[in-house]
């Protein structure tokens, strides 16, 4: 499966320094693609992803616990070092399990307050994949702060292609985003890129672009798609019309494709402000994200239909033309998890 190939995330990495409430580390469930991982760090500071199996008995390895620098299974106790190999069996202690003896290990990394898997074996010839790149991420200028997760009964191409949308702005985020008394949208660009695309002049009004608007604002935006189930919107409103000077923001959305009809979303905002507090930019982000999560959910097919062998097909206009860039994207990339 191509999906395999890409990076996804799938939690907060601080959920894997808290600890239970007898002080003891545990693992974390997670999961992606359909698959169950248990994601736990090591002693190195390193994530770990094992298939939430054990090779034993097929116990979920997320039960368990960390001793010392291994992975122990709760059923039966056997432990597993970080690159998956069995190294204690407490039944037979004297015993050095044969190197086959090993959990399923996955490609894991930790980048923008997440942990990413692609689902390859750790220690394949598979190439390493990229991560979804996020250039607001090195502005040291900007506040970075992580909103969600967001469980979304939806496909991850739906999620996706409707943050690309600006003409529901006017319906669905009415006296936030939009106004119906200013719904129409300009022409804009799309141009192809080496991992995707980025829509660029797109302008919107809108009555409250941000936590830090003062007045309704024309505002600048540009979209760019790198990652089959990653977007990023830039946006740059009238200087005169937001609190803080020189403000700018650049807001990620990653979308982990749970199933295909079932996604979890976070939203990493990069912006320039250090006064509000975290509680306050993600109570606006999530505000606007529940406005749109039961539009999402009523979407029929939750697939997005793309294919000649969808069962409904799905009208276009000019205003489109970022999510019809995605379908197309989706196609040419060989994409199949969460579209029909």
């Amino acid at each position: 499966m191509i999906e395999h190939h890409h990076y996804h995330p799938v939690l907060l990495a601080s959920a894997l320094d808290q600890a239970r409430a007898d002080g003891r580390r545990c693992p974390v469930q997670a999961h992606l693609l359909g698959t169950d991982l248990a994601i736990w760090r090591d002693d190195a500071g390193q994530v770990q992803a094992f298939d939430d199996r054990c090779p034993h008995r097929g116990a979920s390895l997320s039960l368990g616990r960390i001793e010392g620098n291994r992975l122990e299974c709760a059923y039966h106790g056997w432990q597993f070092e970080p690159g998956g190999r069995c190294t204690h069996v407490p039944a037979v202690p004297d015993w050095q399990p044969p190197e086959g003896h090993r959990a399923r290990r996955y490609r894991a990394r930790e980048a923008y307050g997440l942990v990413w898997v692609a689902l390859l074996p750790a220690d394949g010839a598979e190439a390493e994949p990229p991560l979804p790149d996020f250039a607001a991420e090195a502005d040291d200028q900007l506040r970075k702060v992580n909103c969600g997760p967001y469980d979304v009964e939806t496909s991850a191409p739906r999620i996706v292609e409707n943050f690309l949308d600006m003409a529901h702005f006017g319906y669905v985020h009415e006296g936030w985003l939009g106004a119906r008394e200013h719904t129409a949208i300009e022409p804009y660009r799309v141009t192809a890129t080496e991992h995707g695309f980025i829509a660029t002049e797109c302008r919107a009004w809108q009555p409250q672009s941000s936590v830090q608007a003062a007045t309704g604002a024309l505002v600048d935006y540009t979209y760019e798609v790198n990652a089959p189930y990653t977007a990023i919107l830039t946006k740059v409103p009238d200087a005169a019309t937001v609190k803080v000077q020189g403000f700018r923001e650049s807001i990620a959305m990653f979308v982990c494709p749970l199933s295909p009809e079932c996604s979890r979303v976070w939203i990493r905002l990069a912006m320039l402000d250090w006064t509000s507090t975290d509680e306050h930019l993600q109570g606006f982000q999530h505000t606007i994200f529940m406005q749109d999560k039961p539009v999402l959910e009523s979407q029929r097919p939750r697939l997005l239909p793309i294919t000649p062998e969808a069962p409904v097909t799905e009208l276009h206009c000019a205003a489109d033309r970022a999510s019809t860039a995605y379908r197309r994207y989706l196609k040419e990339r060989g994409i199949t998890f969460g579209i029909c």
